[in-house]
């Protein structure tokens, strides 16, 4: 067998993910927001692409009519000379009247921006004078957003409650370990070691920490914050401390048990667990905490004359670019070296495909929405209860779609309707089958169905999860009860024994 080079002509067929390719798909999963910042880097990185500038509204007609009256006493008055002010000469000219005064007009009104000027603001830190006079350092927005943080609050008090430097260090470093929550996670030998001091007085400086506003910062744990709130409000008997020292039994209602161990009635019991759940168990959520943001919808859906929904796209969420050729074509002319007309080749490209993907990523969304609401219309026009079953093949097989791109599309997006705001994941639920060989029951519908049956039971006869199951299938749902277990834990309803428990409680206290 000889070896011998020779050429040979193939033809082969590939799917091959480019970068364009794969950065589109990236797009239709992103958030509102996230678009917004990456369009945002690639405005600054590519210098074809602009934003395109939203054009003004139209002049409602009270606007028109305000503007053609002030046109015509601008007009009137336009002929007419100002008047002298009082007290002055009309013959006297603007020399002679700076001439009879003994200052210059320049000393009695000084430049604010001069050299010489004084800002009363810049001395007396005040930034409310500055603002009034739009100085650069004017900053009134941070001044009237700012909020206090918790560290902030703390360190004020610590520095009046403790003289001792040292001492105040070590204050300071708790202060600097406290949670979001305002709770102190530390180990007190480790601290001590780390500090280079005793556990006396690492403990004596967290007592100190203790006693400052708000009431509960610095605990251990949740009883000691609970202990600490009641010391403040002077009532942490010892029924209240047997109470706190069994937060367990409270969780789970056993109320003769605690009644047994604090030694009190049913009365004051009651009155002991009113008292208790007034109480913070996260102080430290009170100060600096961060705003939470709004949610903006992607799709507006809003009823039709004809009895149907219109779905529109959000406007506000769609970043606006546009591709600068004529810009393109001055510098295109301008280039020099094959290295200058590569670059605005590239990035002509980068900005024609971002373009295109922009809208390609609205329509897509669109279509998916205006499925999703064919769908689910008896869900926006009777309520939960009437939720479909549905999953992302049906969607996709609809709208001619592959399943992961119904999925990337519905991540993060969600969608205004007249029932409220809702993700579009919330739409796809899985599907539970009717006990009569119907139609199929959502499991969101499901859970519905529960909790209304749940809170329409009686004080005196608490549902268990097998009657519960049993007025199901009643209903037509054919639901099994780990099932109607799973979804009551899911929705946080305690078990029919600690409800029974704890009606009886509120029945013997009213």
């Amino acid at each position: 067998m000889s070896l011998a080079p020779k050429l040979e002509f193939r033809q082969t067929q590939s799917l091959v993910m480019t970068p364009q390719l794969m950065q589109a798909i990236k797009l239709l999963q992103l958030s509102n927001l996230d678009l917004v910042a990456f369009v945002e880097t690639e405005l600054e990185r590519n210098p074809l692409l602009e934003r395109e500038e939203e054009p003004p509204a139209p002049p409602t007609p009270d606007q028109e009519r305000e503007a053609a009256e002030s046109a015509g006493d601008d007009s009137d008055s336009g002929d007419r000379e100002p008047p002298e002010p009082a007290g002055m000469d009309a013959a006297t000219s603007g020399p002679e009247r700076t001439a009879e005064v003994d200052v210059s007009l320049s000393e009695l009104f000084p430049d604010d921006s001069g050299a010489g000027a004084i800002d009363p603001g810049r001395l007396s830190g005040d930034p409310w004078s500055a603002a009034a006079r739009g100085g650069e350092d004017a900053d009134l927005e941070a001044y009237v957003a700012g909020e206090i943080s918790l560290r902030d609050h703390l360190l004020d008090q610590l520095a009046l409650a403790v003289a001792d430097p040292a001492r105040r260090l070590i204050g300071q470093f708790l202060v600097d370990s406290l949670d979001e929550a305002g709770y102190l996670r530390i180990d007190v030998a480790a601290t001590a070691a780390q500090l280079g001091t005793t556990e006396a007085v690492v403990e004596e400086m967290i007592a100190v920490v203790q006693g400052l506003e708000p009431a509960g910062i610095a605990a251990r744990d949740l009883a000691e914050c609970l202990a600490l709130q009641l010391k403040d409000r002077d009532r942490y008997d010892p029924a209240m401390q047997a109470l706190v020292a069994n937060l367990d039994l409270v969780a789970r209602r056993e109320y003769p048990a605690l009644r047994r161990l604090c030694r009190v009635d049913d009365e004051d019991l009651a009155e002991m667990l009113a008292e208790l759940k007034r109480l913070d168990p996260k102080p430290g959520h009170a100060f600096g905490g961060a705003p939470v943001p709004t949610v903006v919808p992607d799709v507006v859906v809003r009823p039709a004359q004809d009895g149907g929904f219109r779905v529109e796209l959000n406007a506000e969420t769609l970043p606006r670019v546009l591709v600068n050729r004529t810009y393109y074509a001055t510098v295109a002319r301008a280039a020099k070296g094959p290295g200058d007309r590569a670059y605005l080749s590239d990035c002509l490209q980068t900005a024609n495909w971002l373009v295109k993907s922009l809208d390609q990523r609205a329509r897509t969304i669109l279509k998916v929405a205006t499925e999703i609401v064919r769908q689910q219309s008896a869900f926006l026009q009777h309520g939960v209860a009437h939720l479909k079953p549905l999953n992302l093949r049906t969607v996709a097989d609809e709208i001619g779609m592959h399943e992961s791109t119904v999925s990337r599309v519905t991540a993060n997006k969600y969608m205004a309707t007249t029932r409220g705001i809702f993700e579009l994941k919330y739409f796809f639920t899985s599907s539970i089958a009717a006990s009569d060989g119907g139609e199929a029951h959502s499991a969101e519908s499901v859970r519905h169905r529960i909790r209304q049956l749940i809170d329409a039971e009686p004080t005196d006869d608490v549902l268990s999860d097998d009657a519960i199951v049993q007025a199901l299938r009643d209903g037509g749902v054919d639901i099994a009860r780990r099932t109607v277990a799973k979804y009551r834990e899911s929705m946080r309803i305690p078990s029919s024994v600690e409800r029974r428990r704890e009606k009886r409680g509120l029945a013997r206290s009213s």
